[in-house]
């Protein structure tokens, strides 16, 4: 590997990814390494997208608001505009996680109430059967 590019599979090594999915990326216009031939050179500045594309999708963003974020990094004015819409895009995203959180909290809890009902169910057949021998 050199100080400025990385094979395809220096970048696996790297990201815990497979060439399958840098393909993708590739494919979606959300990386653009140099070819040659068939060998992909994967650049710093691929690397960085790369590290962006994980953590987004760690957080549940699409891959095509992924890319809208990642387009609006060239609009000139020092990524002020990226980074204001990857804010907003993230806060909408937050909003959603905690509710899915308050949503599972609350079906975990209704869980939780059923299993014991069934405990006592189940304990009280027990003691039904026991009584009857």
């Amino acid at each position: 590997m050199s100080e400025d590019t990385m094979t395809i599979r220096e970048m696996c090594d790297a990201y815990d990814v497979t060439p399958r999915t840098l393909r993708f990326y590739e494919s979606k216009e959300l990386l653009f390494p140099i070819r040659e031939g068939q060998k992909r050179l994967f650049t710093k500045r691929d690397r960085a997208r790369l590290k962006l594309i994980l953590r987004g999708k760690r957080f549940g963003f699409s891959l095509e608001e992924i890319r809208q974020l990642l387009d609006l990094y060239d609009m000139g004015d020092q990524q002020a505009t990226q980074m204001q819409r990857t804010y907003q895009v993230a806060q909408h995203r937050l909003k959603d996680m905690e509710e899915q959180r308050d949503e599972l909290n609350e079906a975990i809890h209704d869980l939780r109430e059923q299993l014991k009902w069934g405990e006592q169910f189940i304990a009280d057949l027990q003691d039904q059967k026991d009584a009857a021998q």
